[in-house]
């Protein structure tokens, strides 16, 4: 029986506000809201992009942990719907990527997303009493026009993902957006780092050891930075993480 689509949406939200008043894993909630976005706005991928205190976008989760897609999103740094959004605070919506399409993306960012077979972009802002803060990307391979109640709906999923990362850490009074803000870029480096050691060990793929990773940790009740940090320093024999049946 299909799930209607208040029904997805009451579903999503009662995701987000469980991770808000539960202790959470940044990391994995966000992931979580972004695989709920792609769900919800039928678009194909969705990733949560944060300004680290250059201003420049950080990726910090995406719907689907593949490398080529966390990429793409990377691109968008300086340039890209997802820069543009960032900038103006303001969403930036049904932008396609056809190389005739006449929006003014840069070059590199409208190729490559077009080489990965995405055809429309759209971004909107992660805003902090309307200062933004970083902005939320979608991709989808087909045509795909957002309304004005789909901006509305990804909006509100842009200012839960706001929420979250803020209620990561309890900072010192009067630095708190700051140091929460760099908490969770910090954690999303620890976490890069070990996936590539964990990807050299084994002699596989970075998106192979991030999901043994993120299994690990949901099934042991532990943050993903946390457990990055002990394949990092040695304490955790990455055979540990190995998913039973392979070797």
């Amino acid at each position: 029986m299909a799930v209607a689509p208040q029904e997805r949406v009451l579903q999503a939200f009662g995701e987000a506000v469980g991770t808000l008043i539960d202790d959470f894993d940044l990391i994995d909630a966000l992931h979580r809201l972004c695989a709920r976005g792609v769900e919800l706005l039928d678009v194909t991928a969705v990733g949560i992009m944060l300004a680290d205190p250059h201003d420049d976008l950080q990726v910090l989760a995406v719907s689907e942990e593949h490398t080529r897609l966390l990429e793409l999103f990377a691109l968008q740094a300086h340039d890209g719907p997802c820069a543009e959004s960032h900038r103006s605070g303001e969403p930036r919506v049904n932008v396609g990527l056809a190389a005739d399409a006449g929006t003014g993306l840069p070059p590199a960012f409208a190729e490559r997303a077009r080489q990965a077979g995405y055809t429309t972009a759209h971004a909107l802002p992660l805003r902090l009493r309307q200062r933004p803060i970083g902005a939320v990307g979608l991709l989808h391979t087909g045509p795909h026009t957002l309304g004005p109640s789909e901006v509305r709906l990804g909006q509100t999923l842009a200012d839960v993902a706001t929420i979250a990362i803020l209620q990561q850490h309890t900072a010192e009074r009067g630095n708190v957006e700051r140091a929460q803000v760099q908490a969770a870029l910090v954690s999303r480096t620890v976490i890069e780092q070990a996936k590539g050691v964990l990807a050299e060990h084994w002699g596989t793929g970075v998106d192979e050891a991030f999901d043994a990773l993120r299994g690990y940790a949901r099934t042991h009740h532990e943050r993903l930075a946390g457990l990055a940090r002990k394949v990092l320093d040695g304490t955790l024999d990455p055979a540990a993480l190995r998913p039973a049946g392979r070797s």
